[in-house]
């Protein structure tokens, strides 16, 4: 008797993880399909760039210092 109560309980706990991680699952999923992947978050994403190139490609930090050469 202690046999089948024992398996009993083991199924019941594996229907409860099953119905458990499925809803988890759900939630998970809608989730994703209401979050926008093409809206650029604030302050994230290609701000302008720090650097300004210089026609011959180069930065120009290496004039920074003080050296003009």
């Amino acid at each position: 008797m202690e046999i089948v109560i024992t398996v009993v309980a083991v199924l019941a706990l594996i229907a409860v993880g099953t119905v458990v991680i499925r809803r988890l699952g759900t939630q998970h999923d809608a989730r994703i399909a209401a979050f926008r992947y093409s809206d650029a978050l604030p302050g994230v994403g290609r701000g302008k760039r720090r650097r300004s190139r210089r026609a011959d490609g180069t930065t120009g930090e290496a004039n920074r210092d003080g050296n003009h050469g």
